[in-house]
């Protein structure tokens, strides 16, 4: 074995510097290729591209090769493939393959050598980030934009951290078949039948069967609606279940709940702390600002507040994000607190990457639901997205909405895995309350008024959550309860629209 690497060490005699030890690709190959077995433990982790002498890289592709193809790899049969290689030559042609089985002691540590290798790798990668930041940093021959050259660098690095891993890559069927079979599990082990994040809503749940690793929904609706709202219930509903889990000594990957990151451009944290604070204590949120409150309604208030102090949702309402901003945010969040949930309020507030003008608005929202299902794929959590309807809606008859309504680009149905509408029925009713008859007013005026009263009794509370789109399930909708007064929505405690009952 000590002939291969004394041969393999001289070409990087100069490159001290370098992290590299390509005694250990030398000896990893080795193993390799007197036991091809030993390529199971190891190329789950290792890439060609993680040997830093490019012949080692490519002789460790070619046994990959071969052994996918059911065939043994050996000097013998690697030999055909590298008559012809140039750097091989220069060590001896085929013979070196030979030398490379010199010894069958490397057998003992090929584990270890493909660590080392690894980390070896990782520590060169971060050696040519950091190398990029100080090339751009001191590059002012074009306009100067720190923000960008940072975020750019914190994906460099993200990128760097996520080497090696099993979420990104080709798979085989077999390990889908068992991440398949381990979310099939949680659903059954849940109780409520869940496979993803929960809504806290039974009737949802029930339908969508939870928020969905690494899917992108959109929760779309007119203003007014209650978009906010419902996206700031099933925030807090699977924080608090993860907080719970975690409390019962449930391991993570079975938990049902998750830390949740939630970008709010629209509102601020503490507006919508209010809300949460209201939702939790039953006292409306009016009356929280403006202190309308009893001493017994301050210390349901200040329990609330206190159960909610150590709840897993993080904030951040820093105003007009663009889309990679977002997307670095939400990494760093992720790396350091673990978030199993993304929400946006929302999406036409974010920006693109250019500078955009009106006329090509479809192009950056394109850009922009494009970056969110990236992003749900990238950290394999659940993306809410919130989003505006176009005005089509109020011109029609019937309020209700449809996947044409979405505002200003085809793409946000095209990349969404589900796509929500919320509705509200009693908001459009109480909008045409006619006016209130007078005594002296005919018998018209007071059925017509009588006749509205009835409606707004029937509707009065109602909600829908309209499945428009679901590429798990079928679509439908999902009626729910909604009380104004404290933004809350709540399932419909009616037999016809319980959850669908499981043997």
């Amino acid at each position: 074995m000590a002939e291969p690497m004394r041969l393999m060490s001289a070409p990087h005699a100069e490159a001290t510097s370098i992290p590299a030890n390509v005694e250990a690709e030398a000896a990893l190959l080795g193993a390799l290729l007197i036991d091809n077995r030993v390529v199971e433990d190891v190329q789950v982790k290792l890439k060609v591209d993680h040997f830093h002498e490019p012949l080692h890289g490519r002789i460790y592709e070619a046994i990959l090769r071969l052994v996918d193809k059911n065939m043994v790899a050996n000097p013998v049969t690697l030999k055909p493939m590298f008559e012809a290689d140039e750097a091989l030559k220069t060590l001896g042609g085929p013979a070196y393959l030979a030398q490379l089985t010199g010894s069958g002691a490397a057998l003992i540590g090929a584990r270890d050598f493909a660590q080392q290798i690894y980390d070896l790798a990782l520590l060169r990668a971060l050696i040519g980030v950091g190398r990029q930041m100080v090339e751009n940093a001191t590059d002012t021959s074009e306009s100067v934009d720190p923000k960008t050259q940072i975020e750019a660098a914190e994906v460099a690095l993200y990128q760097v951290a996520e080497q090696g891993g099993e979420s990104g890559g080709t798979k085989s069927f077999g390990i889908a078949t068992r991440l398949a079979l381990e979310m099939a599990e949680k659903a059954l082990n849940s109780g409520g039948h869940l496979s993803g994040v929960t809504t806290g809503l039974e009737g949802l749940n029930a339908k969508i069967g939870g928020l969905h690793h690494s899917d992108l929904l959109i929760l779309a609706g007119r203003p007014g609606m209650g978009k906010t709202s419902l996206a700031t219930n099933i925030a807090f509903n699977a924080a608090r279940r993860y907080l719970r889990d975690k409390e019962d000594g449930i391991e993570e990957k079975r938990s049902v709940g998750a830390a949740v990151a939630f970008f709010s451009l629209e509102m601020s944290a503490d507006q919508l702390a209010t809300r949460i604070l209201s939702e939790q204590s039953g006292i409306s949120s009016e009356n929280l600002r403006m202190g309308k409150i009893s001493q017994q309604e301050f210390r349901n208030l200040a329990r609330a507040a206190a159960e909610l102090e150590e709840l897993p949702l993080y904030i951040d309402d820093t105003p007009g994000l663009t889309i990679a901003a977002l997307r670095t945010r939400a990494r760093r969040l992720k790396r350091q607190r673990g978030i199993g949930f993304i929400v946006i309020d929302y999406l036409q507030l974010l920006s693109g990457s250019g500078k955009s003008s009106e006329s090509n608005r479809v192009q950056e929202i394109s850009e922009i639901s494009r970056g969110l299902k990236q992003l749900a794929k990238e950290l394999n959590v659940p993306v809410l997205a919130l989003s505006q309807l176009s005005r089509a809606v109020e011109q029609r008859e019937d309020k209700k909405p449809q996947l044409s309504d979405l505002r200003e680009s085809g793409s946000i149905e095209q990349d969404a895995d589900i796509v929500l509408f919320v509705y509200r029925e009693d908001y459009y009713v109480a909008a045409r309350e006619p006016k209130r008859p007078m005594p002296e007013d005919d018998a018209k005026v007071h059925d017509a008024y009588d006749e509205w009263g009835r409606d707004m009794q029937r509707v009065s509370g109602m909600a829908e959550v309209i499945v428009a789109k679901q590429r798990h399930g079928a679509t439908g909708k999902v009626k729910l309860r909604f009380d104004s007064r404290i933004t809350k929505f709540s399932d419909f405690a009616d037999d016809v629209y319980q959850p669908e009952r499981f043997q």
